[in-house]
């Protein structure tokens, strides 16, 4: 089999612009909605909304990878990162590193994509690891580089990418065509079009030993900003790991040949689904932000804590609400108490009910 890179027109991408059009003008349209609906925000509060948005990106595009972080602490070093929080709190390798490189892709969107660049966002995204080799640099070792599943003895190829020592020249290739094609380029693509290229191209070099798929991803989302004029803030990851395996799919589909309407369509797609994903995200967040200015000071400790757990599941929040069961194993209290807790959020308006007895479920009483 040939892999893309294999191909003689390689990398010549070929697409119809057709079928794309109307959903590069939806993602403009969405831009402007996704501005509007932070431009008249707080600073405080459009901190408080970058930040969710980031800490769930960062969590989301390490966990498509198979790596679950946690939350606090990409959290907290993204606050130390705005100036928000000064406590000399230990934030772990990984949990550090992508919180690094989430704040180089918002403030530095704008910057030229150089090798540079790439090596430092490597560097970030593996902090901690002390399995690979070429760490802030591209790929070396003479071993085949490819993607696969399944048992050892034998496995499933899903790609495999160019030899190391090709590395250099596909890469310079591919950051000439980054700079061509950006809006104020020589060659300049529309937005989705660009970002989708830009994914595919670079995770079909495959340049690094690890972080391939993370990079690619943070690649996307420099040129959906450049686009704009400013950080996206699209919860891209957010909406990949919910169907992850579609996404893989596509990406397998898209690396034995050089036509690639069908990618760019999924890619357009699902950059569409996480700018509707970000403007939820962002309703919920303002919403969270008016329930705490009301509620605050009307809780107890125990109430407090479970619903800072509620709020961090999201805006699905528990699957099918939260039951007093839950109350006691989030608080370890009794029975009783978790009852009696229960009814105070409801009486004062914090949850709402639904359901009796056993059955009795409550939800966040926001809209």
């Amino acid at each position: 089999m040939k892999w893309n890179w294999q191909q003689p027109d390689w990398p010549e991408f070929r697409w119809d612009s057709a079928p794309l059009a109307s959903l590069e003008a939806q993602f403009l349209q969405q831009s402007g909605i996704l501005i509007g609906s932070t431009k008249h925000l707080t600073e405080d509060d459009r901190a408080t909304v970058t930040i969710d948005i980031m800490t769930g990106e960062a969590l989301k595009t390490s966990e498509i990878e198979g790596e679950l972080l946690n939350r606090d602490s990409v959290q907290s070093s993204l606050r130390r990162q705005f100036g928000l929080e000064t406590a000399d709190r230990k934030i772990p390798p990984a949990e550090r590193g992508i919180a690094e490189m989430m704040i180089a892709l918002y403030r530095d969107f704008a910057d030229p994509l150089t090798n540079e660049t790439l090596f430092a966002w490597h560097d970030m995204v593996v902090s901690g690891r002390r399995d690979i080799d070429a760490v802030g640099r591209y790929r070396d070792h003479e071993d085949a580089m490819q993607v696969v599943s399944g048992l050892v003895h034998k496995p499933a190829v899903h790609f495999e990418a160019p030899p190391s020592k090709d590395v250099p020249e596909e890469m310079q290739g591919f950051l000439d065509w980054f700079t061509s094609s950006n809006p104020g380029g020589s060659n300049p693509l529309p937005a989705l079009t660009r970002a989708g290229i830009a994914h595919l191209y670079f995770v079909s070099i495959h340049p690094f030993e690890d972080g391939n798929g993370r990079i690619a991803r943070a690649l996307a989302e420099k040129a959906l900003s450049q686009a704009i004029g400013q950080p996206s803030l699209i919860a891209l990851s957010q909406v990949i790991q919910r169907s992850r395996a579609t996404y893989y799919d596509a990406l397998e589909a898209a690396n034995k040949r050089n036509e690639i309407t069908g990618w760019l369509t999924y890619f357009a797609q699902t950059v569409l689904d996480a700018q509707e994903h970000s403007l939820a995200l962002i309703d919920f967040l303002l919403a969270k932000v008016k329930f705490y200015d009301r509620f605050r000071d009307q809780m107890n400790e125990r109430q407090a804590r479970v619903i800072t757990r509620m709020f961090r599941e999201g805006i699905d929040g528990f699957t099918g609400g939260l039951s007093a069961a839950n109350y006691i194993t989030i608080t370890g209290t009794s029975r009783a108490t978790a009852t009696r807790d229960l009814h105070e959020l409801v009486a004062m308006g914090a949850l709402t009910q639904t359901g009796m007895l056993k059955s009795t479920r409550y939800q966040l009483a926001i809209a």
